[in-house]
């Protein structure tokens, strides 16, 4: 199995670079649970041992736990040889003096948690850039690699925009939840099914509508004794309850009395302040600080069995041992009902499963979640096309028509270039390149052809924005664009399905068949 996950996530790697050398920005979706820090610290050694001048900074969700976590990791690959090429570099604000943070060069990989980038903050006020300015002038290109990319990090997205001051080469976009509304559609992807086939993350066993937070509780309690000993781990059931005020209802009507009613489970309410965290193990957690309670709860032989939170494990905080999601939020979020499940679908015997008897090798990969209603349960309206006289599909015929490639939609590139301004001044030919690697590929290919010398590559080039809208605007005007579909000179002309459905997601519909 581990030979099964090493070949999935190096493949993802392969991929990853292949993007990389033909693109300015990429984007990579992979499951929680499925090793993205250990691809990650793979990608960057690849690349390092190919170019030992590059300088990558990762950047992280929080001031705390993740960025700490990941640079851990990293520095364990690094000192256990399995990736020599990268030295890492945890910045952090504990080492600034006098209210300056210095920022050391010599490292390869700077770990730069998003707290401290936010507007006002002390990296902004001058460390950051200077730091980056001092990379990009001794000739080190910096690749940005940003990590859970759904959530947006304007300040830095500034810092590599080719419009303004550009110090990444390149930038490298990780998430399990790509946010597609924001354009951040992938280039390499593993899939929750290809993971869950090699017994990387588990699979999702749904609780039903009607279940209550009691229902969940007597799940955990019976799958309990058999975790313990069939797995030797101490399982844990996670519940996450509202903001504000309705936090407050959630858990004195709904979840209090049910946990009351069991003293034998032990309990940890984990809130971003300290002072309103909680827990009933008298006898352990109550003699640590409640700094450290997620460290505490994530040991695989920690005595809570259940943790009760709002947002703050729902990203970044690796808890194999969770087996169990009982949702009370509605988050009415995709991306963060992916993140939260993600703390629930880790294999809490990786390095070993094959030492696993069967049965405990099916219990060890199912997760049991309440309260997210997965695609297949969503309601679904039919939409049927039928008349009890006649078949309409066959009344009904459209020609399949699809979008005409770049190179054959009517555009006089020459024409078009000789009615633009003169060229006063040539730009930097490294900003140049930069702004034609942002482009699409189809594109990209479209300026190459094009540009049969360096003189010609200066002036498309220099021209580009004026060229990528003007055949945007033509690529709109469907009269232009699309061409109808053949096979062996014949128009290909197709129906409506019989029978289709249609969900209402929110903010979009979604369509079947």
């Amino acid at each position: 199995m581990l030979q099964e996950i090493r070949e999935l996530q190096s493949a993802a790697v392969d991929k990853l670079l292949l993007h990389i050398d033909k693109s300015r920005i990429v984007y990579f979706k992979a499951p929680t649970g499925s090793g993205k820090t250990f691809m990650m610290a793979d990608f960057m050694n690849r690349l390092l041992s190919r170019n030992s001048d590059l300088v990558f900074l990762v950047s992280s969700l929080s001031k705390g736990d993740l960025t700490r976590q990941n640079y851990n990791k990293f520095c364990e690959y690094s000192d256990k040889k399995f990736f020599s090429h990268i030295n890492p570099y945890l910045i952090n604000t504990e080492l600034a003096k006098e209210e300056r943070l210095f920022i050391p060069v010599g490292y390869n990989v700077y770990l730069l948690p998003r707290d401290l980038y936010k507007r006002g903050g002390i990296l902004m006020q001058g460390p950051l850039e200077e730091f980056l300015m001092n990379l990009t002038n001794n000739w080190k290109p910096i690749i940005l690699i940003k990590d859970e990319c759904h959530i947006a990090t304007k300040n830095l997205d500034d810092l590599s925009d080719p419009k303004k001051k550009n110090y990444f080469e390149k930038v490298v976009n990780f998430s399990a939840t790509p946010k597609l509304s924001r354009g951040q559609y992938p280039d390499v992807e593993i899939s929750n099914e290809s993971a869950e086939n090699i017994n990387l993350i588990k699979t999702i066993e749904w609780g039903k509508d009607e279940d209550t937070i009691a229902d969940a509780i007597n799940k955990f309690v019976e799958i309990r004794r058999n975790y313990i000993d069939l797995l030797d781990v101490n399982p844990c059931l996670i519940i996450q309850i509202s903001n504000k005020d309705k936090a407050d209802s959630e858990l004195q009507n709904i979840i209090m009395p049910e946990l009351n009613s069991r003293p034998d489970l032990k309990w940890m309410l984990i809130l971003n302040d300290k002072k309103d965290c909680d827990t009933n193990d008298v006898f352990k957690a109550k003699k640590i600080d409640a700094d450290k309670w997620k460290d505490f709860a994530k040991q695989t032989s920690s005595p809570i069995d259940v943790i009760i939170f709002k947002m703050v494990i729902a990203e970044g905080w690796d808890i194999p041992r969770a087996c169990m999601l009982y949702q009370v939020r509605d988050t009415k979020s995709k991306q963060l009902d992916e993140q939260v499940m993600g703390r629930v679908r880790r294999n809490p015997r990786l390095m070993d499963f094959e030492t696993l008897s069967s049965e405990a090798q099916q219990l060890a990969m199912t997760a049991w979640v309440w309260g997210i209603k997965p695609d297949y349960l969503k309601k679904y309206v039919s939409v049927n096309l039928w008349q009890p006289t006649e078949n309409i599909t066959d009344s009904i015929k459209v020609r399949v028509t699809k979008l005409k490639k770049l190179e054959k939609i009517d555009f006089d590139l020459e024409e078009f270039l000789d009615r633009q301004d003169p060229i006063i001044y040539y730009s930097n030919i490294f900003v140049l390149g930069r702004k034609l690697a942002s482009m699409d590929y189809d594109f990209r290919r479209f300026v190459y052809d094009n540009a049969d010398d360096y003189q010609k590559w200066l002036k498309i080039v220099y021209y580009i924005d004026a060229i990528k809208r003007e055949f945007d605007r033509r690529v709109e005007d469907y009269d232009r664009s699309m061409e109808v579909e053949q096979v062996d000179g014949k128009d290909i002309v197709e129906s409506f399905q019989v029978s289709s459905h249609f969900t209402d997601e929110g903010k979009y519909i979604s369509i079947g068949d």
